[in-house]
């Protein structure tokens, strides 16, 4: 236990992060933190609330961490017997409602104690947790949340209300209208924005949630973080947020605020030997295929993928959960030039000099692992916000292309043989070695992202 600070000297900072605890959320929100530790002044408390089940994960998977970083247990909204079984919308459901009940002000006190009476100077925290910035309140704390998507998907959730009563129930016979009257929005179409905002279920866990949270940031957050770095968002995109938000301070890749990070601080095995494999290869000649940790293909689509694979003829990495290698048509890896592995680490994998096309979900982090890597990309999206993401990737800045629907064994074989081998393929890995510029620039020692986090930190580490 920290020792509480004596009366003549001034309190320390002390930071609370909160992570929403599914999915990847937490595990980015956990390296958002470790940045912050290795950034902050000397002195600097940092606490991290997640539920019990999301650190003991986190745990596992970070051994090692900063010495002013600790664990604070946020309550679950489980029932008492554990609640094994219960889907994962309604531990979503039983973690939110927790939260704003109370749970969040709760943990705040217990990161209070455990800091020796410390108290909690600014609550930094995954956006999605919007009864943060009430709890943030309570304590007399600033609330600075994190977005961890796309920009453009937070200009989407910000005007929900506004394209709710634009499109009505029309979503289906204007979805490929574009957005043309939505500052901000003008580059995509109905069909593009996230689910929950103008179609699927409004009643829906996350699309209640995230409505909610937007309805709040505009008035509650005293600065927002942003996963992109200065000049990635088309500057429609900057106004339109820079209308709704005091202000908003772009400096990711997350992945990449770590001082460590060009060397892969994550560090992960390579169990299954992909980047000697990818040795083997020549430059820029390798699709790596992989779909995140929750999006999956039916079975249907999984073979189309493969029989596309195979007739491109190319070499192909496929990071695929081993459930689903049954699926795979019979005698595929004797007749390809794959490595198909249950894991992979992407980021090691994307920097690879013989990686030249990258066929994924268009998930936000995998995109910008992408980007950071200067691989262009063939996107298959599935849902949430990944459907923006992939029109931004094929639409906005040119570097891949993307599926407005399942996969075809034509269209993949198509995709990846323009990507590797086309000229428009070579237009694109162009664009997207200059964005990886702009990302390197930006992270330099003066660029665009460490100023940006530069003044977050002094942001939250004031007391």
């Amino acid at each position: 236990m920290e020792p509480a600070p004596s009366s003549s000297s001034p309190p320390p900072p002390h930071v609370a992060v909160v992570a929403f605890p599914f999915s990847s959320h937490a595990a980015v929100l956990l390296s958002f933190a470790r940045a912050l530790a290795a950034a902050a002044p000397a002195g600097t408390l940092l606490s991290f609330l997640s539920t019990a089940g999301s650190t003991a994960q986190l745990r596992r998977a970070n051994a090692v961490l900063p010495g002013s970083l600790r664990f604070v247990e946020v309550p679950d909204g489980m029932p008492a017997d554990g609640g094994e079984g219960v889907p994962v919308p309604r531990r979503m459901e039983l973690f939110m409602a927790a939260a704003e009940a109370g749970g969040i002000a709760e943990a705040l006190e217990a990161a209070k104690a455990a800091a020796g009476g410390a108290r909690v100077s600014c609550v930094v925290g995954d956006a999605f947790v919007w009864p943060a910035a009430e709890a943030a309140a309570a304590a007399g704390a600033p609330w600075v949340p994190v977005w961890t998507a796309a920009s453009c998907a937070l200009v989407a959730h910000l005007r929900t209300d506004a394209l709710r009563e634009d499109v009505g129930d029309q979503a289906a016979s204007r979805a490929d209208e574009l957005l043309v009257s939505h500052p901000g929005l003008a580059s995509y179409r109905v069909r593009d924005l996230p689910d929950g905002v103008v179609n699927g279920d409004f009643n829906y866990v996350i699309s209640l949630l995230v409505h909610r949270m937007a309805q709040r940031l505009p008035r509650a957050a005293a600065v927002v973080a942003l996963n992109a770095f200065p000049g990635l968002d088309p500057p429609d995109v900057t106004a339109a947020l820079a209308t709704a938000m005091l202000d908003c301070l772009p400096f990711g890749p997350y992945h990449l605020l770590l001082p460590t990070a060009s060397d892969d601080d994550t560090a992960p095995a390579d169990p299954h030997g992909c980047l000697a494999w990818l040795d083997r290869h020549l430059a820029r000649a390798v699709a790596y295929v992989s779909f995140g940790t929750v999006a999956s293909p039916q079975p249907d689509e999984l073979r189309e993928l493969a029989a596309g694979l195979e007739a491109a003829g190319a070499p192909f990495l496929w990071s695929l959960r081993e459930e689903s290698w049954p699926l795979l048509p019979a005698g595929f890896l004797d007749r390809t030039r794959g490595l198909v592995v249950p894991w992979a680490p992407q980021v090691g994998v994307l920097r690879h000099a013989s990686v030249g096309a990258f066929v994924t979900h268009a998930g936000w982090a995998s995109v910008m692992e992408g980007v950071s890597s200067g691989v262009p990309m063939a996107c298959r999206p599935f849902f949430g916000d990944q459907r923006m993401n992939a029109r931004s990737v094929a639409h906005v800045w040119g570097i891949g292309t993307a599926f407005d629907g399942p996969m075809t064994r034509g269209g993949v074989a198509n995709a990846v043989s323009a990507l590797l081998r086309g000229e428009e393929g070579t237009r694109m890995r162009e664009r997207a070695q200059e964005l990886q510029a702009a990302v390197a620039k930006a992270f330099k020692p003066g660029g665009g992202c460490r100023k940006n986090f530069g003044k977050f930190v002094d942001i939250v580490c004031r007391v």
